[in-house]
């Protein structure tokens, strides 16, 4: 199963950036994304930033997810 994850743009470098969620900093490919910037959060798949989203939605989603992990 894949699961794709929200975070928050913090750097840009290039190509790549450095994405931020719950605490944990991951490199993602951003070559998918026009005008991406710091604080645009984004679906993140398998290293790549997939698709531009609300902090809404990535907020919402967040929430899922960590029910889902205390559900477990």
């Amino acid at each position: 199963m894949c699961l794709a994850m929200p975070m928050k743009i913090e750097k840009i470098h290039g190509h790549s950036a450095d994405c931020e969620a719950g605490g944990l900093t991951q490199k993602v490919r951003i070559d998918f994304i026009d005008q991406a910037k710091p604080g645009d959060y984004v679906m993140v798949h398998a290293g790549f930033a997939i698709e531009k989203m609300s902090e809404k939605e990535a907020l919402e989603n967040m929430e899922l997810l960590e029910e889902i992990k205390n559900a477990l």
